[in-house]
C-alpha cells in the first residue's frame, strides 16, 4: 500500500505542528504528507518550515476545508488516501493498524476504514454518547442521523473519489456527513475498535461552532434524495430523516424569531 496523509490547516500553527507530528511518528509512517494551508494570515507556514522536505506544502487563497482536502487528494501520488483535521492527532499504530486490517485476505472487498477515537475537550478525555456508536458493514442508514466517521480516522483507496466526487465545496460545514452519506451508499466500510485517533476540541475556532450543522445535513439529505445514486431501498429512511432534521431546525427557527429560515427549511421537504 502506498498511502499519502492529507492535512488541511488555517490559522493553526501550534496544532498542525502537533498534527503532523503526529504522522511524522506512525510505526508505519505514509509514504508522503501534503499539509494544504488555506489561506494562514499568522505563524503557519514558519511552523511548517521545521519539517522541511518532509512535507510537501500547498498553499491557497483561503477557499475552506473541503477545497483544501480536495487540493490534496490532486496532488497525493498515493494508492491510498488518509485525512487528518488540524486540531486532532494520530496514535502511533494509527496506520499500521488500518494497513495490517486491510492486507487481510476476508477483507479484500473494502476500500474504506475508519477507527475508534479518543475524545479530549480542554485537556480532559469525554466519552462518546451512545448516537456515536459506530459500526462495520453497509452503515449508510446509520450514518444519516449524524456524522459517525471522523475525517482523522479514515483511510480510503483514491479511486473511490472517481465513483463518489470530492468534497462539495458549497457546504462550509458537514461537507463529511455529505461524503459518508455518498460514500457509505456505494462501498462497505471497515470499523476498527481500536482508538487510534484523537480528537480535540478546545478554545480555538471550530467549523462544528461556527455553523447550525443540521441546516447543511439538510441541504446534503435533500442531495442524496435528488441524486441519481441514492439506492431505491434507502430513500425512505432518508425522507423520513430529512423530516425530522427539518421538524427540529425550524422549530429552533421559529423559537428564535428566524421564520424566514424556519420557511427556508420546511421547503426543502420539496
Amino acid at each position: 500500500m502506498r498511502i499519502s496523509a492529507i492535512l488541511p490547516t488555517r490559522h493553526r500553527p501550534a496544532l498542525t505542528q502537533e498534527a503532523v507530528e503526529s504522522v511524522l511518528s506512525q510505526s508505519r509512517p505514509p509514504d508522503e504528507v501534503i499539509v494544504v494551508d488555506d489561506g494562514s494570515a499568522d505563524g503557519t507556514a514558519h511552523a511548517l518550515a521545521r519539517f522541511g522536505k518532509d512535507l510537501t506544502i500547498i498553499r491557497q487563497e483561503h477557499a475552506g476545508v473541503s477545497a483544501a482536502r480536495n487540493a490534496g487528494i490532486r496532488a497525493a501520488r498515493g494508492e491510498w488516501i488518509a485525512f487528518l483535521d488540524s486540531d486532532d492527532l494520530w496514535l502511533p499504530g494509527k496506520l499500521r493498524g488500518q494497513e495490517d486490517a486491510l492486507t487481510r485476505p476476508e477483507n479484500a472487498d473494502y476500500r474504506v476504514a475508519y477507527t475508534n477515537e479518543k475524545w479530549i475537550r480542554d485537556g480532559t478525555q469525554r466519552n462518546q454518547g451512545h448516537r456515536h456508536a459506530k459500526h462495520t458493514g453497509w452503515i449508510y442508514v446509520r450514518c444519516l442521523p449524524l456524522c459517525i466517521i471522523s475525517p482523522s480516522s479514515v483511510i480510503m483507496r483514491r479511486d473511490v473519489f472517481d465513483e463518489v466526487g470530492l468534497f462539495d465545496e458549497e457546504l462550509p460545514a458537514c461537507e463529511d456527513y455529505d461524503m459518508w452519506l455518498r460514500l457509505s451508499a456505494r462501498f462497505p466500510v471497515l470499523y476498527l475498535p481500536e482508538k487510534l485517533v484523537v480528537k480535540r476540541a478546545g478554545d480555538w475556532p471550530r467549523l462544528s461552532a461556527a455553523h447550525s450543522l443540521d441546516r447543511y445535513r439538510i441541504l446534503a439529505l435533500r442531495k442524496a434524495l435528488d441524486s441519481e445514486w441514492l439506492p431505491a431501498e434507502h430513500r425512505s429512511p432518508t425522507m423520513e430523516m430529512l423530516r425530522e432534521k427539518v421538524r427540529v431546525y425550524a422549530l429552533g427557527c421559529r423559537k428564535h424569531g428566524r421564520d424566514d429560515e424556519a420557511v427556508w427549511a420546511e421547503a426543502r421537504l420539496g
